[in-house]
């Protein structure tokens, strides 16, 4: 007897694809996220290794993502004051999901490039 597949909750199934895009979604998130994981923990460091990003929005990123609990922001009282950031445990849960959205990323860029394109007729 064949065996039938589960009934999926599919309005639950885009809450928590929307909650999820929420969280990681945006232009910059996940670059800032890469940065940080990859060893940069101050802000100039993040900014340097993310070409495009204005400091104002990596301000902005930060401060939502460390709300998300994503990052955390450590100040020590140095002079001047020096602010580090770093991924927190919740957040390298989703470690294998970035590294899999790379690799998706490198075969799709190489996917479209090799494809010939497709011509559309005025009649589709």
């Amino acid at each position: 007897m064949e065996q039938v597949p589960p009934v999926r909750n599919q309005a639950e199934e885009v809450r928590a694809l929307q909650d999820t895009i929420y969280v990681i979604g945006g232009k910059w998130r996940l670059p800032i996220i890469n940065s940080i994981c990859n060893g940069n923990k101050r802000f100039r460091e993040i900014e340097r290794s993310i070409p495009g990003i204005t400091t104002r929005m990596l301000s902005r990123e930060l401060k939502e993502m460390e709300m998300n609990k994503l990052i955390k922001r450590t100040v020590y009282p140095d002079s001047p004051v020096l602010v580090e950031y770093e991924s927190t445990p919740y957040c390298k849960t989703f470690g294998n999901i970035i590294l899999a959205m790379i690799e998706w990323g490198k075969e799709h860029k190489k996917y479209v490039t090799e494809q010939p394109a497709r011509k559309i007729s005025s009649s589709e």
